[in-house]
């Protein structure tokens, strides 16, 4: 069977001596990129490697596009093989933070054309109040070759440039209402959000415990916003691409499929004073 949304602690547990399954842990801090590696070496699931987002799952910065630019997609594939991942392999990524980094793993992996990944449900911490075994051992995976080819498509900014306030695309906003808004903004220069994007925080898309909504639950949630539209019409956006995976994942275990990322997000849109900015709680 493959896995292409979620998968639960108990599947994965079960799945911790399969050599078609690879793990990927992928903790991070936006404000502390020491963390995931910190946190990784003390502790992880059995078989994990470990996947920075500032170095693996991002490309080199230019101060012009974003926090966390997308890869050339063939460095990636390149990693994907260094890690033991060729087509055949299901993939499971997890994190410590409701799968807001797990989701940005899924999301490039699909990129590249690869569809047996998806996020453990409920994360690290899930994986231990359930008493899942964890250890310091890092793996020594074989290499192989990742032979893959770039599919889903990101949206860039000249795209979003030319379609502000159109009605037949929907720009969504992942993240919290006090950036959105303009009140705070801890990790970009300027505050406030692309004019005319709608703000749904990716932290709607959970239930207690860091769990995702069920199925039902999601698609009562999405689908007044997306109103009718096709979903390839909707483009996330965020900070900086992370999050915005959070909301196309929520979407695509909903059952609307095709939305799209917008990879550069507010931290590449902010970076030209040309652009137009809005703030307050309307888009």
């Amino acid at each position: 069977m493959k896995y292409a949304t979620l998968v639960s602690t108990e599947t994965l547990a079960a799945h911790l001596d399969d050599p078609s399954w690879v793990v990927f842990d992928c903790r991070h801090d936006l404000e502390h990129p020491a963390f995931g590696p910190r946190e990784y070496a003390k502790s992880h699931i059995p078989g994990a490697r470990f996947m920075h987002v500032d170095e693996d799952l991002s490309g080199p910065t230019t101060g012009r596009n974003g926090r966390h630019p997308l890869p050339d997609p063939r460095v990636f594939m390149r990693k994907l093989g260094a890690a033991g991942v060729d087509r055949a392999k299901q993939v499971v990524a997890y994190d410590a933070h409701g799968g807001t980094f797990a989701a940005r793993a899924w999301w490039m992996l699909r990129w590249v054309g690869h569809d047996a990944v998806a996020v453990l449900d409920g994360g690290f911490g899930e994986w231990l109040r359930e008493d899942h075994p964890e250890t310091s051992e890092v793996p020594r995976p074989a290499p192989t070759t990742f032979d893959g080819a770039v599919r889903a498509r990101p949206v860039g900014v000249d795209f979003v440039a030319a379609h502000l306030r159109d009605p037949g695309i929907l720009l969504v906003d992942a993240r919290g209402a006090e950036r959105y808004t303009g009140a705070t903004e801890p990790l970009d220069p300027v505050a406030g959000h692309i004019p005319g994007s709608v703000n749904v925080p990716f932290k709607e898309n959970l239930a207690a415990g860091g769990v995702f909504k069920s199925a039902d639950a999601l698609r009562a949630l999405w689908q007044p916003i997306v109103a009718g539209r096709d979903a390839a019409s909707v483009v996330h956006t965020c900070g900086s691409g992370v999050s915005a995976c959070h909301n196309l994942l929520a979407m695509e275990i909903a059952g609307l499929a095709g939305s799209r990322l917008y990879a550069g997000s507010w931290s590449e849109w902010c970076a030209d004073p040309a652009r137009p900015v809005a703030t307050g709680p309307t888009p």
